[in-house]
């Protein structure tokens, strides 16, 4: 045990933009010393990784375990809107450390579930948050941001099993009148309209801009920040319809996916834009849409939909596999 605290295990989140490096703690699955960089202020993960180490006095590594947007595919990761390339064998080369991981975010999402305490979690509709059944559970993750990731965990006699994809990039299926016509729109410029086209941060610029050509207005270009604080404060009516029409989608599209994956212990709501804006979510029709599903909707309606509060559940995640890479190895 002594041998295990002499190393250090890291952990890491990288998106686009930011990376977020931490240490994962030995006697839990927690993390200490975290410290975001900027992405375009390094050369390569090694770079970055190197200034972390160094400006929190590491010391040797043990265990490496990092989440990236980004499918793993043969122990690498070329990240999305991210100059870095990962690669677990260069990792291991370059710092000395035999024990690697490298994971999609969404799959470190799915490994922080079962470690998230209750008051990082809110529920959202009227369906009362539980604790997840101890033997057996199936539930699902979706989480707005930058991009639209999806996920999902499943424990099986006791395993752990995560379950990732690309689920942000799956066909937008319009369910009303309104949504046809943004589609017609969005056609206009994109060959294939994916879900992350209407569900992202660039997704709600484009419901704006869609929603101002359908009203034969002047196509008006805004930033994500800027549509959100517009129909929070009441000033543009056009931003309040984008903001409604991106929470509507939001819930029919979790309940798709809650249904893809048979995920009847709940869904998980975690990315940028749902924590930015809790208060929006509630009040939007997110979980009307969610459990607008046919002769489903009495098995919707039990369903909880849970948002994610935690400023890191994709760190936390991290932490689990470190730790139980160097526990394993």
């Amino acid at each position: 045990m002594q041998a295990m605290s002499r190393q250090a295990l890291l952990i890491g989140d990288i998106g686009g933009t930011n990376a977020r490096f931490a240490l994962a703690t030995h006697d839990r699955v927690g993390f200490e010393k975290a410290l975001t960089l900027q992405c375009g202020d390094f050369s390569s993960s090694v770079a970055a990784i190197r200034h972390y180490l160094d400006a929190v006095s590491a010391g040797e590594l043990g265990a490496i375990c990092l989440a990236a947007a980004g499918p793993a595919i043969d122990n690498a990761i070329k990240i999305t809107n991210n100059h870095w390339n990962l690669s677990a064998a260069e990792l291991a080369r370059e710092l000395g450390v035999s024990r690697v991981k490298l994971v999609n975010d969404f799959e470190a999402v799915a490994w922080s579930i079962p470690h998230l305490g209750n008051e990082f979690l809110e529920s959202v509709g009227q369906v009362s948050h539980e604790e997840l059944p101890a033997d057996s559970f199936s539930v699902a993750i979706v989480g707005p941001g930058t991009g639209l990731g999806t996920g999902g965990l499943l424990k099986r006699e006791g395993r752990l099993i995560p379950v990732v994809g690309e689920g942000g990039h799956i066909g937008f299926a319009p369910k009303s009148k309104v949504q046809i016509d943004v589609l017609e729109v969005l056609r206009e410029t994109h060959e294939r309209v994916t879900i992350e086209k209407l569900l992202s941060g660039s997704g709600i610029e484009n419901i704006y801009w869609a929603m101002h050509a359908l009203r034969g207005e002047k196509r008006i270009r805004l930033s994500a920040p800027e549509i959100f604080a517009a129909a929070e404060q009441g000033t543009d009516a056009v931003a309040a319809d984008a903001a409604q029409l991106f929470f509507e989608v939001l819930g029919q599209v979790t309940g798709d996916i809650v249904l893809v994956f048979g995920a009847l212990d709940g869904v998980y709501l975690a990315g940028g834009i749902v924590k930015r804006y809790p208060e929006m979510l509630h009040i939007s029709g997110f979980r009307n849409a969610f459990e607008s599903k046919g002769p489903h909707r009495g098995m919707m309606e039990r369903i909880p939909t849970k948002l994610i509060t935690y400023d890191e559940p994709g760190l936390l995640g991290a932490a689990y596999c470190a730790l139980e890479l160097y526990r394993n190895a």
